[in-house]
């Protein structure tokens, strides 16, 4: 099956939580699911903040080895829901201050993990699982999310500033990538998406009709 990395990439930017499993400590040899809030970095891999009391960060550091598992929302039978899970290995690292920044624009009630024992982790994606419906499935691999373009965090706030500027009080917008806007509006998480990838100039030139499109 021929999967657009774009329909993946835009399932990871609508989805506010995931299943993320770990190999078990406590248990081994079973996994341990549980539910994490996701956000995504420039080249749309996972990052999590996560606590280090938490059974899960636990199993992390003992084993980097997990998964992540989304769903389209919106769906009442999940069997025609479009899912994927992305395989990798997670590893703890320092994020930049632009990266932070996007991370609270999508969690604002994280900002005050930051002063706790919270770290973040990034997930190194080897492999996905991609179900785009019944009968529509099929592996991806990581570098087709590598070749797909990609928008650093500073160009991110910079682009940001332009966009917020011309959007009503009910608008809160949470982020921006290649592939397209997340927002909020009257308190209802929406993405705009884009009928193709565009770069960072090309968003800049597409800016004034994104914001009509908006509102």
């Amino acid at each position: 099956m021929h999967i657009p990395p774009s329909d993946l990439i835009n399932i990871l930017h609508e989805t506010s939580h995931a299943i993320l499993s770990t190999h078990s400590t406590q248990l081994p040899g079973f996994p341990f699911g549980t539910a994490v809030p996701l956000v995504t970095d420039e080249y749309h891999r996972p990052i999590l903040l996560i606590s280090a009391l938490a059974e899960h960060t636990k199993n992390l550091r003992a084993d980097s080895r997990a998964s992540i598992a989304i769903i389209e929302s919106g769906k009442d039978n999940v069997q025609d829901a479009k899912r994927a899970t992305l395989v990798g290995h997670f590893h703890e690292f320092e994020p930049s201050t632009a990266l932070v920044n996007r991370y609270l624009r999508y969690q604002p009630d994280a900002e005050r993990y930051l002063q706790l024992d919270f770290s973040f982790y990034r997930l190194a994606v080897e492999n996905i699982r991609y179900i785009g419906g019944i009968g529509q499935m099929g592996w991806l691999e990581a570098s087709r999310l590598d070749e797909s373009l990609s928008l650093k965090p500073t160009d991110e706030n910079e682009l940001l500033s332009s966009l917020c500027s011309g959007l009503p009080e009910r608008f809160r917008i949470l982020g921006l990538d290649s592939h397209g806007i997340d927002y909020l509006a009257d308190g209802f998480r929406g993405r705009l998406r884009f009928e193709k990838p565009l770069n960072g100039d090309q968003l800049e030139t597409a800016l004034p009709d994104l914001l009509r499109r908006l509102n």
